[in-house]
């Protein structure tokens, strides 16, 4: 891997996330590699990233959706290197036309600003995630590899980003890559960073799997145990047929300010923190959504970690924030 000489710059849309705030911190601590990085967020940071007193990072509140807005912003950005795109607008349903019309837009706006300035741009990075796959319709359990076919004949915000990005570098020197995740972020980075041909002005895909696959009934205990909670015993008890989460935690707003209040947390709105609807989603496929990850190995990335310390690391990072008790 070629030595980059402290003349990146990276711009984090979506930097007020937990997956973009742990990106800024790790970007800001490598200063021989990144001379800059611009956290791109519609809302103030509710608190500052740590160490981001450090002259190599700025903040910019920034809504995406306004393009007046959004090229005042960003259009004086002119030495980005490299794009990451951890963002997405959730105020409609996931599988909705509305869904795919507001992040296209988002992105489409952050495009035509940045690719006509940042004239050393070298790649962009988009995060999606696991719901890129729709399992078959017979029930039975698949290894999902990056070149399963969409989903016909139904709305995915995913594929709506995938596309522009293919539509809109093509014929360009920027490489991009699409990573679907798992909980590893270290993914991005090798691919963002790679000067040794594998990367792609084509565009690559990416399944970000920690490693051997899991259910969520094996793991059930260790989180109970975490959160000072117990679950049933038996595995088909741990699952509740009637149970969804868009409709359990509806009116329970006002609980969660209570519990913000009590614990001394930041202040934050349950829906900053959880998307029911994904919840469901997540946890009501019909067959095990199992991600391949014999690309990344096949190209060298070989680290691993287990699915449940990755969640585990995740649970202490947001306690560490204030974020949940």
């Amino acid at each position: 891997m070629a030595d980059n000489n402290n003349v990146n710059v990276a711009i984090i849309f979506g930097v007020t996330g937990l997956v973009g705030r742990e990106l800024a911190k790790k970007l800001i601590s490598k200063k021989s590699k990144w001379k800059k990085i611009y956290g791109i967020a519609r809302n103030p940071e509710i608190i500052p990233i740590k160490d981001s007193s450090s002259s190599n990072y700025h903040f910019i509140s920034c809504d995406l959706l306004d393009p007046v807005e959004t090229k005042q912003k960003l259009s004086v950005l002119h030495d980005v290197t490299h794009m990451f795109w951890i963002t997405w607008a959730s105020q409609f349903p996931l599988d909705s036309p509305e869904c795919c019309e507001q992040n296209k837009a988002m992105m489409s706006n952050a495009l035509s600003v940045i690719l006509p300035k940042a004239k050393s741009l070298k790649h962009f990075s988009l995060q999606t995630g696991m719901s890129h796959y729709v399992p078959p319709v017979n029930g039975r359990t698949v290894l999902f590899d990056e070149e399963w076919p969409r989903a016909a004949n139904c709305y995915n915000f995913y594929y709506v980003l995938e596309d522009l990005l293919q539509e809109t570098l093509a014929g360009s020197k920027v490489a991009w890559s699409v990573h679907r995740p798992g909980l590893l972020l270290e993914l991005q980075l090798w691919a963002a960073m790679d000067d040794d041909g594998m990367s792609s002005t084509d565009g690559q895909a990416f399944n970000s799997i920690n490693g051997s696959s899991f259910t969520w009934k094996q793991i059930w205990p260790s989180l109970a145990k975490k959160f000072g909670v117990t679950v049933p015993e038996e595995e088909e008890d741990m699952f509740s047929e009637g149970f969804w989460f868009t409709s359990a935690m509806r009116d329970k707003k006002k609980v969660w300010e209570e519990i913000v209040k009590k614990e001394n947390l930041i202040q934050t709105k349950m829906e900053d923190l959880a998307n029911w609807q994904f919840m469901d989603i997540l946890f009501r496929y019909p067959v095990k959504l199992l991600g391949s990850r014999a690309k990344v190995d096949r190209l060298g990335f070989t680290m691993r970690c287990k699915t449940l310390d990755s969640i585990l690391y995740w649970i202490d990072i947001m306690r560490d924030e204030k974020f949940i008790p």
